[in-house]
C-alpha cells in the first residue's frame, strides 16, 4: 500500500538524491539562476567527490603533443625534414622554455616527435644507396656563370671607353656608356634571379634605391664638390672604379651567400636548441661578411689600379658593398623589410647633403649646411657615402645577427 502511494506522490518517477531537487529559498520559492551558480560553486568540492558524480569532472589532456599536433597538422604534414618543423614552431613563437611544457628538453626534439607522428604527403621517399642525385656542382656552375656577368659587361665597357679615349666624340662615348649600363643592368637581373641571391618574390622593391646609391658612388663626389664650390656647373666627372669593383664582387658575394647558408644549415641539423644554434651561427654570419669585405677590398683595389685618380678612396665603395651585401642577405633569408629600410636610409642621406648645402646659402639657413660642412672637413666629399652607406650597414648587420641567428630563417 505505501508503494503504491509513493508511485502516485512522485508520479511514477525513481527517487533522487538530496542534490537532484531544485535549489529554494525559506519561502520554499526556487532561487534565480545567480544565487543558484553561487551555491553550484561552493558545492563544487562536494560534487567532485561525490563517487557517482566523479566522472564529469573534465581533465586536461594525457598527451600534450597531440594538441600541438593537431595545431600545427598543416606544417608537420608539409615539412620535408625535422628541422623545418622546428624552424616553423620558432616562428610561431615556441622556446626551449615552452617545449618543456611538452615534455622535451628543446624545441628540435619536440620536432622530431611532431615529424614521426605526423604523415606528411610530401616528404622524399628514402632513396637507395647509390641512387643519390649529384650533390649540384652544375647548379653552382650554372649560377656563378650568372654572377660574373655584371662585372664581365662593365669591365668590357669601361676597357671600351678606356681604348676609345680621345677618337670618339662625346655623344658616341655616352652611347657606348648607355649600351653598358644597360648590359650592366640586364647582367644583374639575371645574377639576381637565380642561387643563393635570388630572393623570394614580392621582395624586389629596393631597384631604384640601388640605382642611386650606385649613380651616387660613380658621379656624387664630383657633384657635391661642385654644389660646395659655387654650382653645379658644367658635366659631371664619373669615377667607374667603385662601380667596376663591385660589379665584379658579386661573384664572390654570392660564394658567400652560399657559404653561409650551407653551413648554417648543417649547424641547425647538429644543434640541441635554439640558443645553441643562434651562438653557433653567428661568428658564421661574422665571417661571411668579413670574407666578402676582403674579396669586395681586394677588388676595389685593382679596379682603381686602371683607373688611377678617379674616386675618393675605398672606404665609400667598402662600405656600399657591405650595405648592399647585408641587404641582399636580409632578402633570401625572408626579412626585405629591414633591407629596404637600410638602404632608403642611405639614399636619403645622401641626397640630403648637396640639398643641404644649397639651402645653407639662403639666408638665415646657414645652419643646415653645418653637418654636411663638418663632414667634408673631416673627410672630403668621400666622407658622406662612407657615413651613409657605413651607418646603414651596420645597422644591418646588428639586425641580421638577431634575425638570421633564428631556425626559422633557414627552413626553407
Amino acid at each position: 500500500m505505501r508503494d503504491d502511494m509513493k508511485g502516485h506522490d512522485h508520479g511514477g518517477a525513481p527517487m533522487g538524491g538530496p542534490n537532484d531537487a531544485p535549489d529554494r529559498n525559506a519561502e520554499g520559492e526556487p532561487e534565480d539562476e545567480g544565487r543558484s551558480a553561487v551555491r553550484s560553486a561552493v558545492r563544487a568540492p562536494e560534487i567532485a567527490y561525490h563517487p557517482a558524480r566523479r566522472s564529469v569532472v573534465r581533465r586536461g589532456p594525457a598527451d600534450p603533443v597531440k594538441v600541438l599536433m593537431h595545431r600545427h597538422r598543416e606544417l608537420c604534414e608539409r615539412a620535408v625534414d625535422p628541422l623545418e618543423i622546428a624552424a616553423g614552431l620558432e616562428a610561431h613563437g615556441l622556446t626551449d622554455r615552452a617545449a618543456a611544457r611538452y615534455r622535451h628538453r628543446d624545441v628540435f626534439s619536440l620536432a622530431e616527435e611532431l615529424y614521426a607522428r605526423v604523415p606528411g604527403a610530401g616528404r622524399p621517399a628514402p632513396r637507395t644507396p647509390g641512387t643519390e642525385p649529384d650533390p649540384g656542382g652544375e647548379a653552382r656552375a650554372g649560377w656563378t656563370l650568372q654572377a660574373l656577368l655584371p662585372g664581365a659587361a662593365c669591365l668590357a665597357t669601361a676597357g671600351a671607353l678606356r681604348v676609345t679615349e680621345g677618337v670618339l666624340g662625346g655623344e658616341a662615348r655616352f652611347a657606348v656608356t648607355a649600351a653598358g649600363a644597360l648590359l650592366v643592368v640586364l647582367g644583374l637581373r639575371l645574377a639576381l634571379r637565380a642561387g643563393p641571391l635570388r630572393a623570394p618574390d614580392g621582395t624586389g622593391g629596393v631597384t631604384l634605391y640601388v640605382c642611386w646609391l650606385l649613380g651616387y658612388a660613380v658621379y656624387g663626389d664630383d657633384l657635391l664638390a661642385q654644389v660646395v664650390s659655387g654650382g653645379p656647373d658644367g658635366h659631371w666627372t664619373a669615377a667607374p672604379a667603385p662601380l667596376l669593383g663591385l660589379t665584379l664582387a658579386l661573384a664572390p658575394g654570392a660564394w658567400c651567400a652560399h657559404l653561409f647558408s650551407v653551413q648554417a644549415r648543417r649547424r641547425l641539423a647538429g644543434s640541441h636548441g635554439l640558443s645553441d644554434f643562434g651562438a653557433g651561427v653567428r661568428p658564421l654570419l661574422f665571417g661571411a661578411v668579413a670574407l666578402f669585405l676582403c674579396a669586395l677590398t681586394a677588388l676595389l683595389f685593382l679596379a682603381r689600379l686602371g683607373h688611377p685618380g678617379a674616386g675618393g678612396g675605398l672606404l665609400g665603395p667598402a662600405a656600399l658593398g657591405a650595405l648592399l651585401f647585408l641587404a641582399r642577405l636580409l632578402a633570401v633569408h625572408g626579412f626585405p623589410e629591414p633591407a629596404a629600410t637600410g638602404l632608403a636610409a642611405a639614399c636619403a642621406v645622401e641626397v640630403a647633403a648637396p640639398f643641404l648645402v644649397l639651402a645653407g646659402r639662403l639666408p638665415g639657413l646657414g645652419l643646415l649646411a653645418r653637418p654636411v660642412d663638418a663632414v667634408l672637413t673631416a673627410a672630403g666629399p668621400a666622407g658622406v657615402p662612407v657615413l651613409a652607406c657605413g651607418v646603414a650597414a651596420f645597422g644591418l648587420l646588428v639586425h641580421a645577427s638577431v634575425t638570421l641567428t633564428r631556425a626559422s630563417a633557414h627552413a626553407a
